[in-house]
């Protein structure tokens, strides 16, 4: 889940329904293989979420798609909002889901999230256009239902990569790229605004360019004009910062799975470097 990055003010979030749903299932059938692959001793491998090992992570998924079918999580044998590594009413919800399930099998857990996602994928499926772009309140603050989809299928990407990255089983590079991969990127691009504005502080006039580089290639251009702002292009003027990183490397350190300091080498500032190590020190913006 993510920090408020959005206001009602802002335009609202177009996105096609086909193109999200087609992203958002294909990474649950990945996700449903990679688990059917895990022997059942992986599931209790720890993660690099704090607390949470691969089944932790699985419960987690589970429970965001049965709230979204307003189903009520399970009850609690602790004050689980006491717990380190729970902030917020959403870190309650989750761990509430977390602790409930930890007493199920591998076998069945990847039952329960075959059922879960496939209550959630007719669900989906029969949504009107009306229903998809219906303004609501999303983890990324109010915006169309379709926002909200495609924050689903960024918070399943990232952990379907939790659970690779913890059980050693990572995709080789070339099936690295995907429609998933591409929706969770665009996702994090909308909030590069609010990262290197409100995090990270850039300066009135900064230009900033995240090259990411490797198989999740792309450019992300983001111009601090009074507030700053994900752009195409900066026309005619040049960069104020440029910051090159591999791509999964940056999904893992906006997604806060590990930092710029684990990675001295693996990170190359140009122009104002100050400005673009304390961007990438914020990159973290999820909850």
């Amino acid at each position: 889940m993510f920090r408020v990055v959005n206001s009602p003010s802002r335009p609202v979030t177009v996105l096609t329904k086909s193109d999200v749903l087609d992203g958002l299932f294909a990474v649950w059938d990945d996700i449903e293989t990679l688990l059917g692959d895990l022997p059942d001793s992986q599931w209790t491998t720890a993660t690099s979420l704090p607390g949470w090992n691969v089944q932790d992570v699985v419960s987690h998924m589970i429970g965001t798609e049965s709230f979204l079918e307003q189903l009520p999580s399970p009850e609690s044998d602790i004050d689980v909002s006491t717990l380190e590594h729970v902030r917020n009413p959403i870190g309650v919800m989750n761990e509430q889901w977390v602790r409930g399930l930890r007493h199920y099998s591998p076998a069945e857990m990847l039952d329960r999230f075959r059922s879960i996602t496939e209550r959630r994928r007719a669900a989906l499926t029969a949504m009107s256009d009306d229903e998809w772009m219906q303004v609501t309140a999303t983890p990324a603050g109010p915006d169309s239902y379709a926002r909200f989809m495609r924050v689903r299928v960024f918070d399943c990407w990232m952990h379907e990569h939790d659970i690779r990255e913890a059980v050693g089983a990572p995709l080789p590079a070339a099936e690295l790229d995907s429609p998933g991969t591409q929706l969770a990127l665009d996702e994090m691009t909308a909030s590069m605004g609010f990262v290197v504005g409100k995090r990270a502080g850039a300066p009135e006039g900064a230009r900033v360019v995240l090259e990411l580089t490797g198989p999740l290639a792309r450019t992300i251009n983001v111009e601090v004009a009074g507030r700053a702002k994900v752009v195409e292009s900066f026309g005619d003027a040049e960069p104020t910062t440029t910051i090159t990183v591999d791509g999964l490397l940056f999904t893992r350190l906006a997604g806060g799975r590990t930092t710029a300091a684990e990675h001295p080498d693996e990170i190359a500032y140009g122009g104002d470097a100050a400005v673009g190590r304390r961007i990438v020190e914020h990159l973290d913006y999820v909850i």
